[in-house]
């Protein structure tokens, strides 16, 4: 009897590496699929279409998903402006890209059964079976979740599982979960999980203090209807624009945190992150859209935000409401456009200046310095603006006692 195929989101971290031979061990002939996202070069490229065939895969695809990540996520996750819980940059949703490869190259070689390489305990499982429960009727294999019914030390029991059969393992692997894409990275594992202070191994991209380059940084962005589209005056496809602000504000450090928060499937998460790309965009985004907004749109988008990132975030890519959300967001970035100037000395970015034909100036007023209004009119707006509060205190003032 022939093996049967199945499809296997690959990276080349512990956890896939584990996934080849578990699964060929059980009868499968194990086809893997990396989507390049856009958080490795060349050579590590090399390095995991070497690592797949090293540990018995059939065949081994590479997928350059970054123009899509950049179009699917980033592009909306800039027009909401919000992280998960107010800080986190959902680094990890190019997973909803990867399972759409995996998906891809199933179909080509005719087989419903895939596999991925996500634990038990985390999100990434709900974001991949959601996802692919959304996008047809597939079978899923997780051995991580198979051998965690016995083992509870799952790691380490990874590790031994593929040094018993000759393969070596990377030493930071050993101690830390490390994602890597366009977006950024997130470690965690080791003393990050313990609560503990993280140690300098725990650092992806982002120089430290020592490092950081004696001259300030600055970088000019244009966004047009919400969109960054050049840089510093070139224009350049999104996932371009964001790999060089990732170079360029990853020497100063900027984007790189600590985060606690409440994951969807109830535990408390603990991670580092590094997203210098992201963080810069948004910063500049921010300032552009104060400035070109409506009050009453700046007030309200941020409800619209937080709906948005959180479908994302618990593994709702396809949920209907989240298009409509974007329905909404894309609508508010029609004037969303001109030119914001960043600039960094070290670990935290601001927008220095703004240029747009959308800047809500009034002809003859300026905040705090000049008005084209008289006394009378300051006075009877404030008089009829705080009229429910005044009302209020002088009524229980009168009926005091």
């Amino acid at each position: 009897m022939s093996s049967q195929d199945i499809v296997l989101a690959f990276s080349g971290g512990l956890d896939t590496s584990f996934c080849i031979p578990w699964l060929a061990e059980r009868g499968y002939a194990v086809h893997t699929v990396f989507a390049d996202t856009g958080g490795v070069d060349a050579e590590e490229r090399a390095y995991i279409e070497q690592r797949a065939a090293e540990l018995g895969a059939v065949s081994h695809r590479t997928v350059d998903g970054g123009p899509a990540l950049w179009k699917s996520f980033v592009k909306p996750f800039v027009w909401a402006g919000e992280g998960y819980q107010g800080q986190y940059p959902l680094l990890v949703s190019d997973r909803y890209l990867i399972v759409e490869a995996t998906l891809k190259r199933a179909a080509e070689l005719g087989t419903r059964v895939i596999a991925h390489g996500c634990t038990g305990m985390g999100n990434d499982q709900v974001r991949f079976d959601l996802t692919v429960r959304a996008l047809g009727d597939f079978s899923i294999v997780a051995p991580i979740r198979e051998i965690q019914k016995e083992h509870t030390q799952t790691r380490a029991y990874e590790q031994a599982f593929l040094e018993e059969r000759g393969f070596g393992v990377r030493s930071k692997q050993q101690r830390y979960t490390i994602n890597e894409n366009l977006l950024g990275v997130t470690l965690s594992g080791g003393e990050i999980d313990e609560w503990q202070a993280p140690g300098e191994d725990s650092r992806g991209w982002c120089r430290p203090r020592a490092e950081w380059p004696d001259q300030p940084l600055e970088a000019k962005i244009t966004f047009r209807q919400g969109e960054a589209v050049a840089l510093d005056g070139e224009s350049l496809p999104g996932h371009q624009l964001l790999a060089r602000l990732n170079r360029a504000f990853a020497a100063y450090g900027v984007g790189r945190g600590m985060y606690t928060g409440d994951t969807t499937i109830g535990l408390k998460g603990r991670i580092v992150y590094e997203a210098p790309g992201l963080v810069a965009l948004l910063a500049a985004h921010r300032a552009l859209e104060e400035a070109v907004l409506s009050r009453a749109q700046n007030r309200f988008k941020p409800e619209v935000a937080r709906a948005w990132v959180e479908r994302v975030y618990e593994g709702f890519f396809h949920e209907p409401l989240k298009a409509d959300l974007e329905a909404f967001l894309a609508s508010s970035q029609r004037c969303v456009n001109g030119t914001v100037t960043l600039r960094t000395e070290g670990a935290k970015v601001d927008a220095v200046a703004v240029d747009s034909p959308h800047i809500l100036r009034a002809k003859g007023a300026v905040y705090a310095q000049s008005a084209d209004w008289g006394v009378e009119e300051a006075e009877g707006f404030i008089k009829l603006f705080g009229m429910s509060s005044t009302l209020w205190a002088q009524t229980n003032r009168e009926n005091k006692g």
